[in-house]
C-alpha cells in the first residue's frame, strides 16, 4: 500500500486518525482529528504531537516531550497497547482519548510511520472520577463507623465476585477487568448479576459501596 492510499483510508474512519513519522513529525490529519482536536489539517502538518497535543497520560506525566522521538515515548515497542491521553485542543480546553496505534511500513521506500487511531472518552474519564470521588467518600464513613448500623447478613460472595469487586474500585473499567481477569465481557455480566442480587443491589457503582461498607473488599 502507498502512503497516499494509506492516507485516503484514514479519511474514512469515524475515529481521529493521524499519521505521524519516527521523529514525531505529523504527514496526515483525518477529518475526524480536526473535527475531535479542532485544529485543521494544514495548522498540524510538519508539527509535532507535542507541539499541537500536548499529551498528558493517565498517571499526570507527559507521553512526549520535546526533541524525544515517538519510537522512544513508546518503548521502542513494535506492539504498542491502547493508552488513554489527555491532550490540548484548540481552544486550549483539554479532553480525554483512547489512543491505539498501528505500524506502518513503506516498503517502497523503506519510510516507518506511526498511525494514532483516537476516540473521545473524556465522559468515561468523568465517571471514573466521580466513581472515586464516591468510594473515596464511603472509605472515609466507614473509618469513622458507626456501631449501631450492622447490615442484614447475606450469601458469601465467591472469590471471583471479590475479585471482580475490587478490581472496579480501582476505578477500573469493564474491558480492563475482564482482561485482567481472563474473562469474557459475557462472563463479567453474569459475575455482576450474581453480585448484585447477593448485596441486594441495583447497579456495580452500588456494589462497590456496598461491599466496601461490609468491609469486604
Amino acid at each position: 500500500m502507498l502512503e497516499s492510499e494509506l492516507f485516503a483510508l484514514l479519511e474514512g474512519t469515524a475515529d481521529a486518525a493521524f499519521a505521524i513519522t519516527m521523529d514525531g513529525e505529523i504527514i496526515a490529519w483525518n477529518c475526524a482529528a480536526e473535527r475531535l482536536f479542532g485544529y485543521r489539517s494544514q495548522e498540524t502538518l510538519h508539527k509535532s504531537c507535542y507541539e499541537i497535543l500536548d499529551g498528558v497520560g493517565a498517571l499526570g506525566t507527559r507521553v512526549c516531550h520535546e526533541n524525544s522521538s515517538v519510537l522512544d515515548c513508546t518503548g521502542n515497542s513494535e506492539a504498542i497497547p491502547n493508552f488513554d491521553l489527555n491532550v490540548k485542543t484548540s481552544s486550549g480546553e483539554r479532553l480525554w482519548v483512547n489512543v491505539s496505534t498501528l505500524h506502518f511500513h513503506n516498503a517502497r521506500t523503506g519510510r516507518k510511520l506511526l498511525i494514532h487511531l483516537a476516540r473521545d472518552i473524556t465522559e468515561r474519564k468523568h465517571s471514573e472520577e466521580l466513581l472515586h470521588q464516591m468510594l473515596e467518600l464511603t472509605r472515609q464513613l466507614n473509618q469513622v463507623g458507626d456501631p449501631a448500623t450492622r447490615p442484614a447478613p447475606i450469601p458469601q460472595l465467591s472469590e471471583q465476585e471479590v475479585r471482580v469487586l475490587r478490581l472496579f474500585s480501582e476505578g477500573r473499567n469493564s474491558p480492563e477487568v475482564a482482561g485482567q481477569l481472563g474473562i469474557s465481557l459475557q462472563t463479567l455480566r453474569n459475575h455482576l448479576h450474581h453480585i448484585n442480587q447477593k448485596l441486594r443491589t441495583h447497579n456495580r457503582l452500588q456494589a462497590v459501596m456496598n461491599a466496601t461498607r461490609r468491609k469486604l473488599i
